[in-house]
């Protein structure tokens, strides 16, 4: 099998798998839900088709079982339960897995014989005809006053000739007797689907041996008033009676064409046609090796999103990279001919044009990595409801801002953190149903994931209604695992506090169950993020709820950083964080700190020669001119050519290091934007500007505070990138 073939097939079926798992919550909040319903079923066909067509026919079938429990919803013959959803759900996270074991091993082991067997047997319990509210006697269809009847079947034996001469069949391609069933499904105004829906349930049950017009014409439609089947069935009145309990038949004409067909003189059937059928869905019972036990619900996995292997692309976005490629193509070949002429003139204009040709090529490819955040998210709602069933809790889980789009490496990252957030929210955060009521809360608590864009970076938050942070619990365990000391918790901030749950291993359950309290998750949020040069934070209100924030860089990989010396050692800002540069004659002290004001706002100083340990700096020297200008109390002077504004991304950036010079002995500031960290940065003095391909921290230097990763330049050089937030 083709791998491309296989994998877009792998691809199509995820999203169709996490669509109909939504469209079915939908359903079970509102069986009333036409438009979820109608979308449950297309999206049902189309798994079913498209196992079908791959040669998956134990996932097919069990597609075209849910596809036929679903239907008979859709026709009102049988009510949406909740008993009746979980089988539903249930075989939905059996098509998963058989997707999973596809991917992974080309084909699937899974049985799918006992699930199917037990959607049939809810198939066959149909509650009600909506009239009387009692179930169809079975016995009666065959005698009822519906155009379907058995007396029909006796045509075959009377002297009018059975209309056989569009069916290219012969009587030895059937097991049974062949009868020709005449259907209407109706005057819809969608006759193709209607069509396809009787052709799906009837051939659930009858092997269909051809069709006048041909199946494909069926399914769309072209046909007046009727259609002609031809099906292997034991006789014309079971074929009758069967048809009858179709719901999506409005009436047919069955007659037995057994004999006539053998009379005639035709060739064999088309074995195509009887190759679309979907096969006799048995109602028989289940096999005892069967398994249908779907993904446990309260399994970690069983809301992991696997890698994003696969990106869909707008033509323009492909146009305008196919055209970048031929401008690079024709600006290399004239690079070429410019050296080998000596034309350093020529070189030097087609260099500034290969750079404007490949900042261009760099924005459309991290334009076409992109992806929504509903890639992620989509499977969210799904897990809530198993999730909040399992922990016997009411939960009405929201989504806002799915198609906010962020890079597709990060979106794979973010995908366990947010799911771990969400968990922590369902079992620590929303109490019990009584408790809410108790506390004068709506029985059914309420949890939000909400995305928005802030320029260049994108703010995820997880926010729950629920009981909040308990603030002593997290100091006494902070305390009994040495997290921190009493004289340090007294000391800290309700806010900082919060944070301690980002500490490893640290976990206020008092006991370990299968959905948290481990004492693991919460850290591995912190780590993710922050790897991701990225931040998350912790806001909660006792009694009222709590809301975990992340904020994420947009892309990654390539950033444009400013790079600043501390003594003999090189670090990269990036320059979307710088607002301003100074000189250190700006620095006053406050309390013993060094400070610097702007905009009657006090940003404190934070000295890279003394964060990172530089031996042989300007630090000593600094402090002591610090006190001086301290006990001075003088303002720096307005005017002073290093106070440029260095506006991050503009060309302002590398004025302002111009007229800033080497910086001298008084060294450099470097002013954090507002919105990252109120923080000005001590350096020695500042270089260029420059995009670098950064790449993240591994190993025991993973999650360095002050540390985002590591990038190398041209001239092979490697150069630390700081995280201003950790730093």
């Amino acid at each position: 099998m083709d791998d491309q073939y296989l994998d877009a097939f792998i691809r199509e079926s995820e999203e169709a798998i996490t669509d109909l798992n939504n469209s079915l919550l939908d359903l079970e909040a509102d069986p009333d839900d036409q438009a979820a319903m109608d979308q449950i079923f297309r999206t049902a066909h189309t798994l079913k088709g498209n196992f079908g067509a791959m040669g998956f026919e134990d996932a097919s079938d069990l597609a075209h079982a849910i596809e036929d429990l679903l239907d008979a919803m859709r026709q009102d013959e049988m009510a949406v339960t909740p008993e009746r959803m979980d089988l539903i759900f249930a075989g939905v996270d059996t098509i998963e897995v058989i997707v999973r074991e596809i991917e992974s091993e080309g084909e699937s082991t899974t049985d799918t014989a006992e699930t199917v067997a037990q959607l049939r047997a809810v198939l066959e319990e149909s509650d009600f005809d909506s009239e009387s509210g009692g179930a169809p006697d079975p016995a009666a269809l065959g005698s009822s006053d519906s155009a379907v009847d058995g007396d029909d079947g006796a045509a075959a034996d009377g002297d009018d000739a059975p209309p056989v001469e569009n069916f290219d069949v012969s009587a030895d391609d059937a097991e049974g007797r062949v009868v020709r069933a005449d259907v209407s499904v109706g005057e819809g105004d969608m006759l193709g689907v209607d069509a396809m829906l009787a052709l799906d349930r009837i051939t659930a049950t009858f092997d269909l041996l051809d069709a006048d017009p041909g199946r494909e014409a069926v399914e769309s439609g072209e046909f007046e008033d009727t259609f002609a089947l031809a099906l292997d069935a034991p006789d014309a009145d079971a074929a009758a009676a069967e048809l009858d309990a179709i719901g999506a038949v409005e009436d047919a004409d069955v007659v037995d064409v057994t004999d006539a067909l053998a009379g005639a003189d035709d060739g064999g059937a088309d074995e195509s046609d009887a190759g679309d059928a979907d096969g006799a869905g048995d109602g028989g019972g289940p096999d005892p090796a069967g398994d249908a036990t779907p993904a446990a619900a309260g399994d970690d996995d069983g809301a992991h999103v696997d890698e994003i292997k696969s990106v869909r692309v707008d033509v323009d976005q492909l146009d305008d990279l196919h055209g970048l490629v031929e401008q690079l193509v024709t600006s290399r070949i004239k690079l070429r001919r410019a050296v080998e002429t000596d034309d350093l003139a020529g070189a030097s204009e087609n260099l500034n044009e290969l750079d404007k040709i490949t900042a261009n090529l760099q924005n459309t490819v991290m334009d076409m990595r992109l992806i929504p955040l509903k890639k992620v998210v989509g499977k969210f709602p799904r897990m809530v409801r198993d999730l909040s069933r399992e922990l016997d809790k009411d939960v009405e889980f929201t989504i806002e801002g799915e198609d906010i789009e962020l890079d597709r490496t990060i979106l794979t990252e973010i995908s366990d953190p947010l799911m771990h957030i969400i968990r922590n929210a369902l079992d620590h955060g929303i109490e019990a149903p009584a408790e809410r009521e108790a506390a004068g809360k709506d029985p059914t608590g309420q949890v939000e994931l909400r995305a928005s864009r802030e320029r260049d970076h994108v703010i995820i938050e997880v926010e729950d209604d629920g009981a909040g942070l308990d603030v002593e619990g997290i100091e006494r365990k902070a305390i009994e695992k040495g997290v921190r000391s009493s004289d340090e918790i007294e000391a800290m901030s309700d806010s900082a506090i919060y944070d301690l749950v980002f500490h490893p291993g640290f976990s206020t359950a008092d006991e370990v169950t299968d959905t948290s309290g481990r004492g693991v998750g919460m850290d591995v949020v912190h780590d993710t993020v922050t790897q991701l040069d990225g931040s998350v934070s912790v806001d909660s209100e006792p009694g009222e709820g709590t809301t975990v924030s992340l904020r994420l860089p947009v892309t990654m990989a390539i950033v444009k950083v400013l790079f600043v010396e501390v003594g003999d050692e090189e670090y990269g800002v990036p320059l979307k964080n710088v607002d301003e540069i100074t000189r250190t004659s700006a620095v006053k002290q406050i309390n013993g700190n060094d400070v610097i004001k702007h905009n009657d706002d006090i940003y404190p100083v934070v000295d890279l020669a003394e964060r990172f340990d530089v031996p042989g700096t300007h630090a000593a020297a600094d402090a002591e001119g610090a006190e001086t200008a301290a006990t001075d109390g003088g303002e720096p002077a307005d005017g002073d050519a290093a106070g440029a504004v260095a506006s991050a991304g503009s060309d302002g950036a590398t004025g302002a290091v111009d007229a800033a010079g080497a910086g001298g002995d008084e060294g450099m500031l470097v002013r954090i934007r507002e919105s990252e960290r109120q923080v000005a940065l001590r350096c020695d003095q500042v270089n260029s500007q420059e995009e670098v391909v950064v790449k993240p921290l591994e190993g025991i230097l993973s999650g360095t505070p002050g540390l985002s990763g590591t990038a190398v330049l041209g001239d092979g050089n490697i150069v630390h990138i700081l995280d201003v937030v950790t730093l």
